[in-house]
């Protein structure tokens, strides 16, 4: 296997895009010019080398984030191919995490998407800079410009074209390079390996001149440095790149490239922007880290620092946990002791692979900057941290996501009751958005998860890896709880418990804040604000007693059983009495004073709320309006767009099942549906 050379060297990028963008078609690309495959599968036949698991074969969609690692020149690229659908959004922002580059795949004809503005945004929390491929560019319908237009209105950065096409639609003959000024031509004789500059036309001259001048302005405009040479006029192409390299890491512009990756147009533009634009390890920010006391710490990107290293994602294969992890800092070699900072264990290393979707190649050692394949660490859990053992430090975790629908499995006996709790054992543990709980009374296995794609795969995979196939329930919602007004609560508790008098006294505030602001708990001004003051009146630990009963029962809702969000919690006093008041006894008292404030504060249940955009002809816009009108849905914007209508409103997920279907139907199958989660809120 070829070595890479420096750190300077290695590029760790996702392609990241809305679903049928086209982003596993382009990864099927830049592995054959990397020579990393020597035949092209394609995603619509089944035999795209990074959708590998059966169920993305069937549908054609990515379910599973897949690595691979390829070399380009000098460069090596470690690539992450991940899902577009909203479903498995978790895959999305565990790749993002541990990227220092993204490439952004947009369609020609659809333009920026739903799920193409989800995870940009996530990119932009990470602050990942990216580049963007606007894919294609031969389909009837394919606007380039537009979508640079759209880039800029939905995503709000500054786009700076370096190719365009020659020709779209069916008119595609190549692409226009703006900053050579030179016309690209791919041989369709060799799949596109061979590339032939071409003397432009006249009028692809004069296009092409424009764009140019275009360009120069805009990076004149966002670079100092550039903006001197500039109006001297004594730049160079290379002048142009370090510019390009410069706005393009400070994330402020994105430079865009174009072509078809299904016909093997404009993927080698990508490639080589990839190695001069995007950032290496020792070019990115590293995330922040902390001691275990709190403190920040700062992290160098070097293979003789400390280890510092993130596990991202985890599998379980035949018995045998497979953690998937980025190196920040230091190195680890196959058969070090390396400590878990999160649960404090210890775990050593077994073997270590480069990623190639699901094939793998065996390695002796990893340093800062590479994404490796690791077994052995069997404490390891996704988004938890690795480190020596003299140099504990914590990296921030993932996000977590809540489920927003549940379904019951019921096994049909016992012997495959303890499969099926197996196998969602493993799920669980290898994605974070899964939920299970067991129902006491019926024996219910209560399985949530991001959508009715999400559980529909895996139960497709319990099928097929374990050959149990239990009787599963209707999809229902994933409810919240919050309260319609303020209100007041007091708590008092006095029992035995095991032999033993508990007793506690609180009383609370409580109001509702904005949708999606989540919970804040907080101890009013009866305490001193000194802590030393404090302590004199009551020990710390009875006020910690008590806010942590406030946070369980935050947890379970007096009107649904589920989560109470959105509310502000003030502790407003403890009746402590001393020698007589018990943690315990707090504990229970503000459990007590948080229902009755919560009963008081006339209780909301909250269920999902989607985010829809419905692409239909006008000839069914009527058909479409008025379906998602039955769905409890409202309607927040028409727009054209390529000939169509495009429909973006909002409807409770509860009411959207079968939609999809139905949708079809009344459009004589015409219709497209993007769905993203917006929030929890009173249908």
């Amino acid at each position: 296997m070829k070595a890479q050379n420096n750190m300077a060297a290695i590029r760790n990028v996702g392609i990241i895009a809305h679903i049928d963008a086209g982003k596993t078609t382009l990864s099927e690309r830049i592995l054959f010019y990397t020579q990393k495959i020597h035949r092209m599968g394609e995603v619509h036949d089944g035999t795209a080398t990074m959708d590998y698991m059966p169920e993305e074969q069937e549908r054609g969609i990515t379910i599973a984030s897949a690595c691979t690692t390829c070399f380009w020149g000098e460069h090596c690229i470690n690539i992450i191919d991940t899902p577009g659908h909203v479903d498995f959004t978790i895959e999305v922002e565990r790749s993002l995490r541990v990227l220092d580059g993204a490439v952004g795949v947009f369609c020609a004809v659809g333009g920026v998407e739903p799920q193409s503005e989800t995870v940009w945004r996530q990119s932009e929390n990470f602050a990942v800079p990216k580049i963007a491929f606007i894919n294609k560019i031969d389909r009837i319908g394919a606007d380039f410009e537009d979508v640079l237009h759209q880039l800029h209105q939905r995503l709000h950065t500054r786009p700076l074209a370096l190719t365009i096409p020659a020709g779209q639609g069916e008119e595609c003959s190549g692409l226009l390079d703006i900053i050579h000024q030179s016309k690209l031509t791919f041989l369709p004789d060799d799949q596109g390996r061979t590339i032939v500059p071409q003397a432009m036309s006249p009028a692809e001259s004069a296009l092409a001149a424009a764009w140019r001048h275009t360009l120069l302005e805009d990076l004149a405009d966002l670079d100092d440095a550039f903006m001197a040479a500039y109006l001297d006029e004594q730049y160079t192409t290379d002048d142009i790149y370090a510019a390009l390299r410069r706005v393009c890491l400070a994330r402020r512009a994105t430079p865009v490239l174009c072509g078809s990756a299904l016909k093997n147009i404009g993927v080698q533009p990508v490639l080589d922007a990839i190695c001069a634009l995007l950032p290496s390890p020792a070019d990115a920010s590293c995330p922040l880290a902390h001691s275990p006391e709190g403190t920040e710490l700062l992290l160098e990107a070097k293979a003789d620092a400390p280890l510092a290293a993130l596990v991202f994602k985890v599998q379980l294969e035949h018995g045998q946990k497979v953690s998937f992890v980025r190196l920040y800092a230091g190195s680890v070699q196959e058969g070090d002791t390396i400590y878990n900072a999160n649960s404090g264990k210890a775990d050593r290393t077994g073997h270590m692979y480069r990623l190639h979707a699901d094939r793998r190649e065996p390695i002796d050692k990893a340093s800062a900057g590479d994404i490796v394949a690791i077994t052995g660490l069997r404490s390891a859990h996704t988004g938890e941290t690795y480190t020596s053992k003299n140099k504990a430090l914590l990296l921030e975790p993932l996000n977590t996501y809540e489920p927003v629908i549940t379904l019951a499995l019921e096994p049909s006996n016992a012997d495959e009751g303890k499969l099926l709790d197996e196998a969602l054992d493993r799920y669980t543990q290898e994605d974070p958005t899964l939920v299970v709980k067991q129902d006491e009374e019926s024996g219910l296995r209560m399985l949530s998860g991001m959508g009715e794609l999400h559980l529909a795969v895996l139960l497709e995979r319990m099928q097929r890896e374990y050959g149990i196939s239990p009787r599963a329930g209707k999809p229902q919602v994933v409810l919240r709880e919050s309260i319609a007004c303020a209100a007041d609560g007091q708590g008092m508790f006095d029992r035995e418990l095991g032999k033993e008098r508990h007793v506690g006294q609180v009383s609370l505030h409580i109001e509702p804040r904005p949708r999606g602001s989540g919970n804040s708990i907080c101890v009013g001004d009866f305490l001193p604000a000194d802590s030393h003051e404090a302590a004199k009146i009551m020990p710390r630990a009875v006020v910690e007693a008590a806010l942590q009963g406030l946070d369980d029962s935050l947890q379970s809702g007096v009107l649904t059983a589920y989560p109470v969000h959105d509310v502000a919690v003030t502790m407003t006093g403890i009746g402590y009495v001393k020698q007589e008041t018990t943690l315990a006894g707090c504990r229970m008292a503000a459990s007590l004073a948080l229902r009755e404030a919560l009963q008081a504060g006339k209780p909301l249940a909250l269920e999902p709320v989607m985010r829809l955009e419905i692409t239909v002809p006008d000839a069914q816009l009527g058909a479409a309006i008025n379906l998602l009108g039955t769905c409890g849905g409202k309607v927040n914007n028409i727009a054209d767009h390529a000939g169509q209508k495009i429909i973006q409103g909002t409807a409770p997920l509860r009411q959207l099942f079968g939609f999809a279907t139905a949708l079809r139907s009344v459009t004589q199958g015409r219709a497209g549906l993007a769905m993203v989660f917006d929030r929890f809120d009173v249908a």
